[in-house]
């Protein structure tokens, strides 16, 4: 079956409603603090994707047992310091930054020696943003240049840490409190503000976390070795995989997109914020708290007079994952948008700052750039005619998303490489592209 997929015709006006494919980050946590209660977890509507796959996978390997019935899986957690293995074994995170930094705290009294790899990708990422504090608590762990492969074996003899955690990463921070639940006393851990659902969903199991909400920095004290019991959760939309429906909305002509039953969780709305100040009117509607998290319909109507943005920094921890798509918004819009301090990006799958960059040059967009800050020049009358090949982009399931989003808004005949790394994170991605009139061969 060939990996990729041609676009020859930009799509045309349509009214939908459309659900996107469940919450990735929530769909990993899920399953992982599943695997720790005691007691048997239902989880509903959890995303299928290789990343939620390899971490089913990686419970599986570690004794814990689940299956599915419907639209449910049913895990059966074994509580805290209980992985049941009897030998050193290997888990692949394949391309989840996500995985494996998060198991990598729930391993930190593992008994027997564990060795976690990943695809060639992942490979290449820094893990020694995750290794640091680590070995502050007390964990054995070895890596060669601080990248995976990397072996870990726990310790009987954790120690509770104070940690401050500058980065803006959700993954370091989860690494750091998932560790702290195997560790006696109390670890305080300063964070630069990202995304909370781990700290929601903890607070949702009535766990003893407490998070004092400062300007900039998290305070977050989590008292260890406090035992917890299953639960049952229902996963909502990923506000990323919606992302790309909203832009499509709002970069066609008369359309209107409802998306329903999104998480928009306040660390994960950069997009909306900084789309709606760049003239669009998105709007959440239907709102309400589910087990912390914040739930609502997201309504985008097309716009044609966007304008540009200078972005503010302190949005990047809440757009992270969003920024490509941003920039093609941009692209489309009146003046020079900036951004600024845009190294996150290169820490993700891929080096996406770099990617991006590469991507609009060769759709013909002018971009200038300053270490980790950009300009690009908007054209509101972009319209391409030329045809375009998509590859030797790493494989990246976001380039690939934003592709076929270029192709559909702004026109051309495209070739667009990778189709299987849809399945990283949002399988159903094509399907709901057909079903709002995308044409795709």
């Amino acid at each position: 079956m060939s990996d990729h997929i041609f676009i020859s015709n930009k799509i045309k006006t349509f009214k939908k409603k459309i659900k996107v494919s469940s919450d990735k980050s929530i769909s990993i946590r899920s399953i992982l603090l599943a695997s720790q209660a005691v007691g048997t977890s239902k989880i509903k509507n959890l995303l299928e994707s290789e990343d939620v796959i390899n971490t089913l996978k990686t419970i599986k390997k570690l004794g814990v047992n689940f299956k599915k019935i419907r639209n449910t899986y049913y895990i059966e957690g074994l509580g805290l310091n209980n992985f049941d293995i009897k030998k050193k074994i290997t888990i692949n995170a394949g391309n989840s930054g996500t995985l494996a930094r998060l198991i990598l705290g729930l391993l930190a009294k593992i008994k027997f020696r564990v060795k976690l790899i990943g695809d060639k990708s992942l490979s290449r990422r820094d893990f020694s943003r995750v290794i640091k504090p680590l070995r502050l608590f007390g964990v054995n762990i070895t890596s060669r240049n601080n990248c995976l492969p990397i072996e870990i074996h726990g310790s009987n003899f954790l120690r509770p840490i104070t940690y401050n955690e500058n980065i803006g990463s959700a993954q370091v921070k989860s690494c750091i409190i998932l560790a702290a639940l195997h560790t006696p006393g109390t670890t305080i851990l300063n964070s630069k503000k990202s995304r909370n659902h781990t700290e929601l969903m903890l607070k949702f199991l009535n766990y003893p976390i407490d998070v004092q909400n400062r300007k900039k920095i998290d305070k977050i004290l989590i008292k260890g070795q406090t035992q917890f019991k299953s639960f049952d959760y229902d996963v909502p939309g990923d506000i990323s995989s919606a992302s790309f429906f909203i832009v499509l909305t709002l970069l066609s002509n008369k359309s209107q997109i409802i998306i329903e039953n999104v998480n928009v969780n306040r660390s994960r709305l950069g997009i909306i914020t900084i789309l709606n100040k760049m003239g669009a009117n998105i709007k959440l509607k239907n709102k309400k708290i589910y087990n912390g998290e914040e739930i609502a319909d997201v309504v985008v109507k097309s716009k044609k007079d966007l304008k540009s943005i200078n972005c503010p920094s302190n949005l990047n921890s809440s757009a992270i994952d969003e920024f490509l798509i941003i920039f093609l918004v941009a692209a489309k819009a009146k003046g020079i948008s900036r951004f600024q301090n845009l190294e996150e990006m290169n820490k993700k799958e891929s080096k996406r700052l770099n990617l991006g960059i590469k991507f609009l040059k060769s759709i013909g967009v002018k971009i200038e750039r300053f270490n980790n800050d950009i300009n690009i020049y908007g054209n509101p009358n972009l319209i391409l005619s030329k045809n375009f090949e998509m590859k030797n982009f790493l494989k990246d399931h976001r380039i690939f998303f934003l592709s076929c989003i270029t192709a559909l808004t702004l026109g051309g005949n495209w070739k667009i490489n990778d189709k299987k790394s849809a399945n990283t994170s949002f399988p159903n991605f094509l399907k709901i592209l057909r079903k709002i009139g995308a044409r795709i061969h």
